[in-house]
């Protein structure tokens, strides 16, 4: 038995066969992207600090030094710039999306005054640093490098980000230190009426103990409570604002 083989049906079949085994793979491609894009009922993610021990401690200097502001942490420069011409907005966002400074030092209406890059151990790349220096000094805001090893002083960082003189920074630190001393005063009231108030109410009882005499007893464990009290509540462990 012989069988006769038809070449105009293979080339029927062979393009049907093509055009069946794209369509599958187009179906196959878009389950897949949609899989992608479903939200998972348990997210494979951990949460994670801001800010890594290097970066946390001119964070805090920051905060000290920028006490009258507030210190955005890894804010994105398209945050707080915007393009002359709109139909290019898409354009920059694409070149500036992923751009970050470490800290931008902002006012409470949210204008920032500059910002600051914290290099991690690897150092902070020439052109990164090439070029968000260019972009923000064209802006009008200062752009500072720094490490915690090797911090500028109060006064020189506030000058270059507000135009402050000497005269006003200092000014500005003594009504600081002025204000501190007097929440560090309103603290200790605080602290030793709470504690005079705890310790007439635990040794009043004491006369009432049989066999003791008033005077003795209460002499006694008074002045051993008064020396005591610091060990069981420091003063260094109150409240304060840090200086």
């Amino acid at each position: 038995m012989t069988f006769s083989f038809n070449p105009w049906l293979l080339a029927v079949l062979v393009p049907a066969l093509l055009a069946a085994g794209a369509y599958l793979h187009h179906l196959w491609a878009e389950r897949q992207a949609q899989e992608r894009r479903r939200i998972p009922k348990h997210w494979p993610l951990n949460t994670r600090s801001l800010a890594n021990s290097e970066e946390a401690r001119v964070w805090h200097w920051l905060a000290r030094a920028f006490y009258d502001h507030h210190v955005m942490v890894k804010l994105p420069v398209t945050r707080f710039t915007l393009p002359r011409e709109r139909e290019q907005g898409m354009h920059w966002y694409r070149l500036l999306g992923s751009v970050y400074c470490t800290f931008t030092i902002c006012k409470s209406d949210g204008r920032v005054v500059g910002c600051v890059d914290v290099p991690g151990s690897a150092g902070l790349p020439r052109s990164a640093r090439t070029l968000k220096h260019s972009l923000l000094t064209q802006c009008g805001l200062p752009y500072w490098v720094v490490r915690s090893g090797s911090l500028p002083t109060v006064a020189e960082i506030r000058a270059e980000f507000l135009g402050e003189s000497p005269t006003v920074q200092s000014m500005r630190e003594r009504e600081r230190e002025e204000r501190s001393i007097i929440a560090a005063q309103a603290n200790l009231r605080t602290v030793l009426t709470r504690q005079r108030s705890t310790r007439n109410s635990d040794f009043s009882p004491l006369s009432n103990w049989p066999n003791s005499t008033s005077a003795g007893l209460r002499s006694d464990f008074g002045s051993q409570w008064q020396d005591e009290n610091s060990f069981l509540m420091p003063l260094d462990s109150r409240r304060g604002d840090l200086l």
